[in-house]
């Protein structure tokens, strides 16, 4: 199956030596190296230097739109179409500098506050089979980028990128992703996607139904009333028999219920305000949904509990596969060391779903205490590491590659000092 996935990428590149390269780099975002760079990916393949690895990223010649591309069909095929839902999201990349793409101050769930990093736009596909990344975008902000031609040169960023709000790259891996006959009805977000009405209304535009989280204070209309009413005022109103005990979809503990009530909002019969309230704090929590077609609210149900499965992935990308350890500046690099990264999670993906039983495990009713769960993502990089890729048979690599990186300190040291030395005698 590993020769299969690169075997999707393989007609990208032009000459073997990269199409080696990239081999080499994926093998080793499945491997144990602690820090999934290119100077340990080198190691890990048994290079000298980590050349070839940051030619691969930087300048060699493939297309890293046209690898995604292979990556979503090679994702659709293999989980299948049972249940499909597209998601939205984003996550951040926490970056020290001002050189790398993109990079600035900015909120990021990642740190949970403010923090000077990056921000990627990622779609995901998620079925019955399992969840895999399928498209990302680099967030390049406004006025701090894109109005700063000398900084865009320096980071490599193409003169035809301009500036996108996060709803509006989203809408465009979404279309991209249908356009590409992705079966997937359905699509779901967080706040930042629920929130923006030109988002919704391309989805509708498309026949794509979704279920979007909004905030308490987003204002809809009911019975033609020509005054909107807050979610929060109408959800005070609801009487005690609209509350319905649906789950969410099942979590590390077990099926996640909560109450469920919905409300038939505008002049669309598909187009409900949906509020989730929580058993035990009663907290409540708000959604939009439009749908081509009637449908339960069960399943707007299962909709909105599939978002959390993005935050999955990511978890999955930066903790098995290396996500988040790039050490590039330039805005092609980003976009190659990341595509090559959702290539590794969707192999890791697609022989779980493989590898999986063909009747799922019933939650309410679970197998014998001496059975084992089904393959997971981190239990089958673990078999792949022990099995597949071979560690280093002498000493000598290591020691030589100790002796290569301390050259390359000592030689940033210096380079280091005299800068710091001429600015103190000019300053």
């Amino acid at each position: 199956m590993f020769e299969q996935a690169m075997a999707r990428i393989a007609g990208r590149f032009s000459r073997v030596e990269p199409r080696a390269t990239a081999r080499a780099y994926l093998l080793g975002l499945l491997s144990r190296a602690e820090r999934k760079n290119c100077w340990q990916l080198a190691e890990q393949a048994g290079l000298p230097r980590p050349g070839p690895m940051q030619r691969l990223l930087r300048y060699a010649r493939r297309d890293a739109d046209a690898v995604r591309d292979d990556i979503r069909a090679y994702a659709v095929e293999h989980l299948g179409a049972e249940g499909a839902v597209l998601i939205v999201d984003e996550t951040g990349f926490v970056k020290k500098g001002r050189a790398s793409a993109g990079v600035r101050r900015q909120y990021t769930g990642t740190a949970g506050r403010i923090e000077n990093s990056q921000v990627g736009v990622f779609l995901a596909d998620a079925t019955s089979q399992g969840r895999a990344l399928i498209d990302r975008r680099l967030y390049l902000p406004e006025q701090s980028w894109c109005t700063d031609p000398e900084r865009r040169r320096a980071a490599g960023i193409p003169e035809e990128i301009e500036f996108a709000t996060k709803p509006r790259l989203a809408w465009e891996m979404i279309a991209a992703a249908l356009d590409a006959e992705v079966p997937a009805p359905w699509v779901t977000g967080d706040e930042a996607y629920g929130q923006d009405q030109q988002l919704r209304a391309a989805l509708e535009a498309r026949g794509t139904g979704y279920v979007m989280a909004v905030a308490c204070s987003t204002r809809v209309r009911i019975n033609s009333g020509r005054t909107p009413v807050r979610a929060d005022t109408l959800a005070a109103r609801l009487p005690a028999t609209a509350w319905q005990r649906h789950s969410a979809g099942n979590g590390a503990k077990g099926p996640r219920h909560y109450d469920w009530a919905w409300i038939h909002i505008g002049t669309d019969d598909h187009r409900h305000l949906l509020v989730r309230r929580n058993r035990t704090t009663g907290g409540l929590a708000f959604y939009l949904s439009w749908s081509p077609a009637p449908v339960a609210l069960a399943e707007l149900v299962r909709i909105a509990g599939i978002r959390w499965s993005v935050e999955e992935c990511f978890q999955a990308a930066k903790g098995q596969v290396g996500l988040d350890h790039y050490q590039v500046r330039n805005w092609t690099s980003w976009h190659r060391h990341i595509t090559l990264a959702m290539l590794a999670l969707a192999f890791l993906t697609a022989l779980a779903a493989d590898a999986a039983p063909d009747r799922p495990i019933d939650p309410h009713h679970p197998t014998r205490g001496s059975d084992p769960i089904t393959l997971t993502v981190p239990e089958i990089r673990h078999l792949l590491v022990v099995a597949f890729i071979p560690p280093a048979l002498t000493a000598a690599r290591p020691l030589h590659w100790s002796n290569w990186r301390r050259r390359h300190q000592a030689t940033a040291r210096r380079s280091h000092y005299r800068r710091r030395s001429t600015d103190q005698l000019t300053g």
